[in-house]
């Protein structure tokens, strides 16, 4: 074979790994980007670059893979959902104290299905690989939350916490939202 055609079809070989390798990380990325949606940009700034950014959210999709497949027990699920109830029932009362007791017991829920819970952060880059679509209004409620604790806050602030962190809940413990509505 002439040594030009072996050129020719290394070339050739080249650029056809090239284009599948740029077709594959421009896939990538737009699964990446339409899965986390905000959180996306939010790691790319957090990272520096695209490239590190988008390996941080692959390891966290993985991660967020085995946490979404570790169900509760029912027995668990059954005893959140009453202390949900109970925390629902006493922001009536005392709606800064029910915001403290419901992210108590969505730290409490997210420890038993295996999420990381003793660091904020952690937190919270769990949340936003499990649950993308809550990410922004999980962190919404912890800023509200933490304000109320110097505070800074109204009750209708305290009021959209508590709704982040119930559709939060609904989706942690399997899906009770329409029991969780009735309750309410």
């Amino acid at each position: 074979m002439e040594p030009w055609v072996i050129v020719v079809i290394v070339a050739s070989i080249v650029i056809v790994a090239a284009i599948v390798w740029l077709s594959y990380e421009r896939s990538r990325s737009q699964r990446l980007r339409t899965r986390f949606g905000p959180e996306y940009d939010r790691a790319v700034r957090e990272f520096g670059s695209r490239r590190r950014a988008e390996m941080q959210l692959a390891r966290r999709e993985s991660r967020a893979r085995e946490l979404r497949d570790r169900h509760l027990n029912p027995a668990d699920r059954d005893r959140f959902l009453e202390q949900w109830k109970l925390c629902q029932a006493q922001f009536v009362d005392d709606p800064a104290g029910a915001l403290e007791r419901a992210e108590q017991l969505l730290d409490d829920v997210m420890r038993t299905r295996g999420f990381s819970s003793g660091n904020p952060l952690d937190r919270m880059t769990d949340i936003a690989a499990a649950y993308p679509e809550h990410a922004g209004r999980y962190r919404e409620a912890c800023q509200i939350a933490a304000q109320q604790r110097t505070g800074e806050t109204s009750t209708e602030e305290l009021r959209r916490a508590f709704l982040h962190y119930r559709t939060l809940f609904d989706d942690l413990i399997g899906g009770y939202h329409e029991e969780l509505r009735r309750v309410s």
